[in-house]
């Protein structure tokens, strides 16, 4: 059976053009691209927001020609259905954090699988929601499938990259679904505060990463989550425990692991875009996942790490939203909303 196609053919989209710096005013353009043919489990989603995530700056910077429709986080509104759509009708607000092998979601209309979509919290605007998936999926697939966590755990905790996104959401997931004591790395005052006010319990400079950390826990921490992995391999052998676990999100281009081995510490990799690259079986656990952290957002648990909101999804703002990104400084999330009001 064929999917019912959406009656325009084509849509407005935001394109990163390869070799362009990010000051040039040419880093993206505004082009006209067919909306690809709807598989049976797609939803065809009006963004109405979006959020710039490392993967986005990663990916423009490996582009060496041509240009590419990046952007995975969204917000929006379905406006149409494949053939074999069951969770989800036209006028439905969702959110998602999309699949690396399709096209992004830096468009005016998008086309995404909702096994990988769920439904947006009622109790937040497009641009807070937009905030949240591609990090609320890594941060819980980190704690609670790749450690095991449970309400029942205990120990310590110790995240590096704290203020980022995943790290954000993360230290709150931590801290109300299980008994850890959460270590989180800043250093300036601006990003202590910001961790602490999601709950971590001590904050360590992550410039004297060893050092505090050993002082603030001698016996070594049980779990190690890392946003920064290169470089720190021999101080996570230092300060871990025997047996302890890693999991680590970024991509280094080299890495060393044999300082762990005396340890017998386990290396986990977290990638979210995994289920939806391969087309695993349970795909559907990614759209089960972010429906669960919207009722945690609606009842109140888990709050929108949104931090800056750039009014225009267009060329110019995705454009200014790469910038802040790709400065490394930022706290929480940046933002590029449709609506300028």
């Amino acid at each position: 059976m064929t999917s019912p196609q959406p009656a325009v053919t084509t849509t407005t989209a935001y394109l990163a053009q390869a070799g362009r710096e990010l000051d040039d005013p040419g880093a993206f353009l505004t082009s006209t691209v067919t909306i690809p043919d709807l598989r049976p489990h797609d939803l065809l989603v009006r963004v109405h927001a979006v959020s710039v995530n490392p993967v986005d700056i990663k990916s423009r910077d490996a582009m060496s020609s041509g240009t590419r429709q990046l952007g995975w986080d969204a917000s929006g509104v379905v406006e149409a259905v494949g053939s074999a759509v069951t969770r989800f009708t036209v006028e439905d607000e969702v959110w998602y954090a999309g699949d690396i092998t399709r096209p992004g979601t830096n468009a005016d209309l998008h086309a995404v699988d909702e096994r990988i979509v769920g439904h947006k919290p009622t109790t937040l605007e497009h641009p807070a929601a937009a905030a949240l998936p591609l990090t609320a999926i890594t941060a819980w697939e980190s704690l609670f499938d790749r450690f095991r966590l449970t309400a029942d755990s205990t120990g310590t905790l110790l995240v590096v990259g704290a203020p980022g996104g995943v790290g954000s959401i993360l230290i709150q997931l931590a801290k109300k679904f299980t008994g850890l004591t959460v270590i989180a790395t800043a250093a300036r005052p601006e990003t202590r505060e910001w961790v602490v006010s999601l709950g971590a319990d001590h904050v360590v400079d992550h410039r004297n990463l060893t050092e505090e950390t050993q002082d603030l826990v001698p016996e070594g921490v049980d779990y190690v989550f890392t946003a920064h992995s290169a470089g720190n391999v021999q101080a996570f052998a230092e300060i871990t425990k025997p047996f302890a676990q890693i999991t680590a999100i970024d991509d280094p281009d080299a890495l060393d692991l044999l300082p762990l081995k005396a340890k017998s510490i386990t290396w986990h990799w977290e990638l979210m875009f995994t289920r939806s690259m391969f087309a695993t079986s349970d795909m559907i656990e990614q759209g089960n996942l972010l429906d669960e952290v919207a009722r945690l957002v609606d009842d109140g648990t888990v709050r929108s790490t949104v931090t800056t909101v750039i009014p225009g999804l267009d060329a110019e703002g995705l454009r200014a939203a790469h910038q802040l990104v790709a400065a490394g400084t930022a706290i929480g999330k940046i933002v590029v909303s449709r609506h300028r009001d």
